[in-house]
């Protein structure tokens, strides 16, 4: 991992290697023992892990009321054009289509 990621960047290896130990005790990455090292990989996606840390946020923010959430990330999608925003409109349609909901 060092070699790889760690060794272009400038970074210790024993940075990595305490990085590495940090994401499996906080359960974001699985090792298995081979030899005297071990072996890393992640144990949740990129999006699940994107999924969690917005929620948490959200969850953190003092009077995030979820219609203020909304509105603020429709603008957002709003704002990175308009494939972003017609990408959410198909989202919202799917999860009402999987939760059995007609459309408004």
């Amino acid at each position: 991992m060092h070699r790889e990621l760690g060794a272009a960047r400038g970074i210790a290896p024993n940075t990595v290697q305490s990085t590495l130990d940090r994401l499996f005790r906080k359960g974001l990455a699985e090792r298995a023992k081979l030899g005297r090292a071990h072996h890393y990989r992640a144990r949740i996606s990129r999006e699940e892990w994107v999924a969690r840390t917005l929620e948490a946020i959200a969850d953190a923010l003092p009077g995030a009321e979820p219609r203020l959430l909304l509105a603020s990330f429709v603008d957002l999608a709003e704002r990175a054009g308009a494939e972003p925003l017609a990408e959410l409109e198909r989202l919202v349609r799917e999860r009402r289509r999987r939760a059995g909901e007609d459309e408004p």
